[in-house]
């Protein structure tokens, strides 16, 4: 019904009563007619349709100035509504919010105000707080609670009391009642810990973002049933690989491995092989197992600490491709010619013995300097041939139209009380770059061979650029008088390789990269194929992380379903038409809440970290200017803001220049400029850090 209603008014330009909408559908009975209302009041919650004062239903879509979205509040008040599948983020100025709060959906009014675009929160549709975490402050015997979250500019009341509960414990409140626009009621469902033990301000991080943390009993009986080792029976059709030359190649510190390569090259071609773990032989739907993975949808990585989809049991376990133990994988062979074109392939279950378990750090060794570490000599060979096809495979990928943005990202490093002590880039070497390429190669095999069987599928979906973001882009460069080759533009994947080549002449390429990057939309699971624009590809899926990714688990499932048990009936397929577009939604839900955790504990241990740099004298670059100031990008990508204020005389923002610019001209600090600053303040619990411009700057 959901479809029906959304196709009858996507060719409506005018809004529609219920009864309009009940008689094109043909509805008959009262239960029929509850339906419909039950399903557009969940259209207007979710933001598709829009339902009028005179209680009228239009697509939002046929609404121009209206727009829906989530809330996202700055530290000063004002706010940004977020819109899925459209990077352009639409300003709302604080007293434009009308009662909207951090995280809601909210429907705005859009404007033009001094040649831009800003909105009006005109209704909240969706109040998305159900829990908060905050501090524990005693006041008069009665416990207060003092959020972590300061965007949330609400006060809750707490119902309950438990009888350890102390000054400066860190608990998690459950919302139960909403007195008004700013005030809540709620009670306290769990003490995290108390804000002096270590970790806790990760945990607290996790928790605000409902990352699990603990398994339920429940579950773990489940787990606890489950063999650690591979049974007679689990072999049962399933091709034996365990012969074979197959190791795995990882992190120095990684625990859960699920996917492990081979090699092998004859005369005319190469026959690469990738084993995946077969989590979903064990993750079985409708069991507690499976939906406690399916609620998280993935791993976290905060810091140091993984915050995993499946118990350690498994992940660590039966599912990790550990080497000298029978594993259960999902395989996939490809032939490539010498040219980088796929022959043939095969996708099959199958049993595995991986030989070695291989580390980034010694595999960079032979491949970028010569050095074959000890217990590598065996497979020297192999990896070299591995080398060989993992730089065919790259150069007709960018041929292709893969865009490397090759933005750096930063690594915390913790002492064994969980304190941040030092932040540094993470390398990407000619390790790291063989396994993408291969991981790549065996993702997108899979999604074409399902897409050709025309089956339904969770593809791994990125959208083309808008044109006016492009577009926006170049302007900004112009400013900066860069020049970059704008031929072709709409040749999108090809002029964005262009851009970037041009970029790297110039010393602000960081800055313009990451720049660049931000202007594309973000990478969604989907059921909708319509290609994934960054990695070039017409067709592609996530499959080879299993243990951490629930939608890899799932495309194992459907691997099963339709290749190896031929199960392709009508009732299979309308089952998944409508099952995988849950599962999509809510992994890409839970996707982002994990990024937007783990970017939070990277500011937060930066903070940290500069809370013991206070007075220190570093030089850095200009990432971005505001009209409050702009933000200065240390070498260790540590970033801070220069009030205007703390600036010597006085500065007006100038946007069109990307600059702040004295009264008399003389100074300007603009973007990609070099400063030399001084730390002079920095708050782990506010994840702010400030810095002061030296004088000689400009």
């Amino acid at each position: 019904m959901k479809d029906s209603i959304i196709n009858y008014l996507e060719n409506e330009s005018k809004a529609k009563t219920l009864t309009e909408i009940n008689a094109f559908l043909h509805l008959k009975n009262n239960e029929e007619l509850q339906k419909l209302q039950e399903e557009l009041n969940n259209l207007v919650k979710s933001g598709i349709v829009h339902e009028t004062k005179k209680n009228k239903y239009i697509l939002m879509n046929n609404c121009a100035s209206l727009k829906t979205g989530k809330i996202d509040v700055a530290k000063n008040g004002y706010a940004f509504l977020v819109q899925e599948n459209n990077p352009d983020d639409i300003f709302i100025s604080k007293d434009n919010l009308n009662g909207a709060i951090m995280d809601d959906i909210a429907l705005v009014d859009t404007f033009t105000r001094h040649g831009k675009t800003e909105g009006k929160v005109i209704k909240i549709l969706d109040r998305k707080i159900k829990q908060v975490i905050g501090e524990i402050e005693f006041v008069n015997g009665i416990p207060n609670l003092i959020l972590d979250n300061k965007k949330l500019s609400i006060t809750v009341i707490l119902q309950n009391n438990f009888s350890n509960l102390v000054d400066g414990h860190k608990v998690l409140v459950e919302i139960t009642d909403q007195l008004d626009d700013h005030n809540f009621k709620g009670v306290i469902k769990k003490i995290i810990g108390h804000k002096n033990d270590p970790d806790i301000d990760i945990l607290s991080i996790a928790y605000s973002h409902n990352i699990e943390l603990e398994f339920s009993e429940e579950v773990m009986e489940e787990v606890r049933e489950i063999p650690d080792t591979v049974l007679p029976n689990d072999k049962i059709g399933r091709v034996d690989l365990t012969n074979e030359e197959i190791f795995t190649i990882d992190g120095d510190d990684t625990k859960d491995i699920d996917d492990a390569i081979s090699i092998k090259k004859y005369q005319d071609y190469y026959e690469l092989g990738v084993h995946i773990a077969d989590v979903s032989y064990y993750v079985r739907p409708n069991t507690k197992l499976y939906n406690a993975a399916y609620e998280r949808g993935t791993s976290s990585y905060l810091a140091d600490r993984v915050m995993p989809m499946l118990p350690h049991e498994l992940s660590n376990g039966i599912c990790s491709l550990n080497p000298g133990v029978e594993r259960l994988a999902i395989s996939v062979i490809m032939q490539y010619d010498f040219n980088g074109n796929l022959k043939e392939y095969n996708i099959f279950p199958s049993v595995i013995k991986s030989r070695i378990q291989m580390t980034y750090k010694k595999v960079n060794k032979l491949l970028e300097e010569g050095i074959t570490e000890e217990g590598y000599e065996d497979y020297k060979d192999s990896l070299l041939t591995m080398f060989e096809l993992s730089k065919i495979l790259r150069k007709k990928k960018v041929k292709n139209g893969y865009i490397e943005f090759d933005i750096p990202e930063p690594k915390i490093i913790q002492d064994e009380n969980g304190k941040c002590i030092d932040v540094v880039k993470r390398e990407q070497h000619e390790g790291e770059n063989l396994i993408e390429d291969f991981m790549i190669a065996a993702n997108e095999t899979v999604a074409t061979h399902i897409y050709n069987m025309s089956l339904p599928f969770i593809y791994r979906i990125h959208g083309t650029p808008k044109p006016e973001k492009i577009s926006d882009f170049i302007n900004l460069l112009k400013i900066l008088n860069i020049q970059v080759s704008t031929k072709n533009i709409e040749d999108s994947n090809k002029a964005i390789q262009r851009i970037l080549e041009d970029l790297k002449e110039y010393t602000e390429y960081p800055i313009l990269s990451s720049l660049l990057l931000r202007s594309m939309q973000k990478a969604i699971y989907s059921t909708n194929n319509i290609g994934h624009f960054g990695l070039g590809l017409k067709n592609y899926t996530h499959f080879t992380s299993p243990i951490r990714r629930f939608p890899d688990t799932t495309v194992h499932e459907l691997l099963r379903t339709y290749l190896f048990n031929k199960k392709i009936d009508n009732e299979t397929i309308d089952f998944y038409e409508k099952y995988l577009k849950e599962i999509a939604e809510h992994s890409s839900e839970r996707e982002q809440a994990s990024v937007e955790a783990e970017r939070e504990v990277v500011d937060m241990k930066m903070a940290e970290y500069m809370e013991s740099h206070i007075n220190e004298e570093f030089t850095g670059i200009i990432t971005s200017v505001t009209n409050f100031g702009f933000f200065v990008e240390l070498p260790n990508l540590i970033e801070g803001l220069v009030h205007i204020n703390s600036l010597n005389g006085y500065f007006t923002y100038v946007p069109e220049l990307l600059s702040l610019v004295n009264n008399n001209k003389s100074v300007t600090y603009r973007l990609g400029d070099e400063v030399h600053i001084k730390v002079v303040g920095a708050n782990k619990e506010t994840r702010m850090i400030d810095f002061e411009v030296l004088d000689g700057n400009n």
